[in-house]
């Protein structure tokens, strides 16, 4: 998720420029040209500057530099997370004796600092990553193909020896009767906002929409959310998403699924949703703000992909190879706008993949082997690998093991039981295929297995290693353990 809309209105203002000259791939070999100003494209920047391209030209429109993650994204929603997080755990002690309260004093104040934190991260994590490298420009403007090599920008025409599209996606905005005319926001749009809703309905039930709607809610704004499956994250098993969705409701958030959206209104008391519910039948939900989180699209319209060969997946996404390059020789694509793996440390990792292979002919294949995400809620859902379902589906004889929380001393010393750990593993080989975790932090267990899984480390392995006693870390070897032992049977720290 890199820029807002793929080469729209941007200021004209020119960040840095070599010479100020209009580079042609006449004028110097080994030119790169990035479209769009994310993580992929610096990432590719750097790795082409380090390959031997004398000269990187940036073209980004719609998000400011950084993209999605760090203007509307991560950055802003990971700090407004844990804000409200703060208003919560004040609010919800779990230790006797202890009395503590807290309320947003000021949205406003909130929302400033949150911008604060944006412009920083923007400028010392992307303006300031390029400033030194030799040869690399960064253009604002709208850009289109002219040709298989040559893009046009603010009335320049720049060509190149490699071009990398990197372009991202947008919030996509499902076609529902009144919706448009009502108004409402984006996953973008709020994080923007100057005061505090007093109620939201949340369209969606993947991590966006889980995320703003506990986020919004922990500050205090009354949220209902829709989903249109029979649950939330439809991806994920029952076990993971029937006690996420209980967590949530027990923090007064209302979660419908088996939803379908049939109009949006606007009136004098805010904006009405009329959906229908199997078993309910057609009902209304009246709030002041509406979000629509429904998914993403790939900002490739208005590019001239066609003046360049490239061709466009199912989706809407850039066709590419295991090398990342498109369906026209030389033109590369990474980040969101292929599809697949939507995470800013992915597009990074596949913009200098595709720069590495653009300038030393190496065509090395992307390798998602052990590929972690993490949703961050509370508790938050963390996986990597392989559920059992799929391991299964992939002719795997494999194995799962779940550890509830309450049996981790950790857990049971915060006094904070929700969720558990489940280890899947190959039976024939005991090496480990993959984990779902759902636990408060449960993000930071995430590497053990990854790298565990990586390195094609057994759970007979895993289980022999240190784990300190008292660390939420524990609760992997706990977890391993369940494999073969009861782990209710087991002292402190056994094995």
């Amino acid at each position: 998720m890199k820029n807002q809309e793929s080469c729209c209105e941007s200021s004209e203002a020119e960040v840095s420029s070599e010479n100020g000259s209009s580079p042609s791939s006449d004028e110097r070999p080994f030119s790169l040209l990035v479209i769009g100003g994310g993580s992929a494209a610096f990432a590719a920047a750097t790795r082409a500057v380090e390959s031997g391209a004398e000269r990187v030209t940036i073209i980004n429109g719609g998000l400011p530099i950084g993209g999605t993650c760090v203007n509307v994204g991560c950055v802003p929603s990971k700090t407004l997370i844990r804000a409200a997080e703060s208003v919560h755990r004040a609010n919800a002690i779990p230790f006797r004796g202890i009395d503590g309260s807290a309320r947003v004093a000021d949205f406003k104040a909130l929302m400033r600092q949150k911008q604060e934190l944006v412009e920083e991260l923007r400028q010392t994590k992307y303006l300031d990553v390029v400033v030194d490298l030799p040869g690399v420009r960064i253009v604002e403007g709208r850009t289109r193909f002219t040709g298989a090599r040559t893009v046009e920008v603010k009335g320049e025409s720049i060509t190149a020896d490699r071009i990398l599209i990197a372009t991202g996606t947008s919030p996509f905005v499902p076609s529902i009767p009144g919706l448009k005319e009502s108004g409402y926001l984006t996953s973008q749009t709020a994080f923007e906002l100057e005061e505090q809703p007093a109620s939201l309905i949340v369209l969606g039930g993947r991590y966006i929409a889980l995320e703003c709607a506990q986020m919004f809610a922990r500050l205090g704004t009354k949220v209902t959310l829709l989903q249109r499956s029979d649950r939330i994250l439809p991806n994920e098993q029952p076990d993971l998403t029937d006690a996420l969705t209980r967590y949530l409701r027990d923090e007064g958030i209302e979660v419908l699924t088996g939803v379908d959206i049939e109009k949006v209104e606007r009136g004098a008391g805010g904006i009405t949703v009329t959906a229908r519910q199997s078993g309910r039948g057609q009902f209304s939900l009246r709030s002041s703000h509406l979000l629509v989180a429904t998914g993403r699209r790939p900002n490739t319209a208005g590019l001239g992909l066609e003046e360049a060969g490239i061709k466009l997946d199912a989706s809407g996404a850039i066709e590419v190879d295991e090398t990342l390059q498109t369906t026209s020789p030389g033109v590369y694509a990474a980040g969101d706008v292929i599809g697949g793996e939507m995470f800013v440390y992915t597009a990074a990792y596949e913009g200098s993949l595709a720069a590495a292979n653009a300038f030393t002919g190496a065509n090395n294949a992307r390798d998602y082997t052990a590929l972690g995400w993490v949703i961050f809620t509370d508790p938050q859902v963390a996986g990597v690998g392989l559920d059992e379902v799929q391991a299964r589906a992939a002719g795997l004889d494999a194995e799962a093991a779940t550890l509830p929380l309450s049996h981790v001393p950790r857990c049971l010393a915060a006094r904070d039981t929700r969720g558990f750990i489940k280890l899947i593993r190959d039976r024939s080989t005991d090496r480990l295929l993959g984990a779902r975790i759902l636990a408060p932090e449960g993000s930071e267990l995430l590497m053990e297995v990854a790298v565990a899984i990586k390195h094609r480390v057994t759970v007979t392995e895993l289980r022999s290693l240190f784990h300190p006693y008292l660390t939420l870390g524990e609760g992997v070897k706990l977890a391993a353990i369940t494999f073969g032992k009861d782990v209710k049977k087991l002292s402190c720290c056994a094995v």
